[in-house]
């Protein structure tokens, strides 16, 4: 291959990358932008790891949401560092919330989710969305998306997809140590 058509492949290869990202950037600009004020737990057929949780209780303490499936693997991928938060950061005043939105029928089976949940020894409350209701409420479109409400119930950060943990945590220890 002569310099010739190493400059011309670098270019083709640029403008795949480009055209890549610029498809990225329209996903993301599909999904509506997330509510300012973090809205209620809405058509939770059923609560796991504990009772019924509303985030007019929570006001007050920081909260991050976990909008995961059983089926996603970026979300499984997820689920070391979300055990990992909560064992670290509960103790600090992090409410953890798994809102479970089944992508499939199978995914929607209470006892497939406690199962899942059983198996990743997930210790935080996990609220069972099978009917999309919270989904919708918080205008999520993505497998796995967190979502980080502070004290004043405001949504302060959202993150979608796996990876860029140290960025997650760094939202999560700032919020922490912010007054009010």
């Amino acid at each position: 291959m002569d310099g010739h058509d190493k400059q011309n492949r670098r270019r083709l290869l640029g403008a795949l990358a480009a055209a890549a990202a610029g498809a990225m950037g329209a996903r993301w600009a599909l999904a509506g932008d997330p509510p300012r004020q973090a809205p209620e737990f809405t058509g939770i057929t059923r609560w796991l790891n504990g009772p019924p949780q509303s985030m007019a209780a929570l006001r007050g303490q920081v909260v991050l949401l976990d909008f995961w499936t059983l089926g996603c693997i970026n979300c499984l991928h997820t689920l070391p560092a979300l055990r990992d938060w909560h064992a670290r950061f509960a103790p600090k005043g992090l409410r953890l919330i798994g809102v479970h939105t089944p992508e499939t029928e199978a995914e929607a089976a209470d006892a497939a989710v406690q199962a899942a949940v059983d198996k990743h020894q997930l210790r935080y409350p996990i609220a069972l969305d099978t009917h999309y209701k919270t989904w919708e409420a918080w205008r999520n479109r993505y497998w796995p998306a967190l979502y980080l409400v502070d004290r004043s119930g405001a949504v302060v950060f959202s993150h979608y997809g796996e990876g860029d943990y140290a960025r997650v945590e760094q939202a999560v220890e700032a919020t922490l140590r912010a007054k009010g």
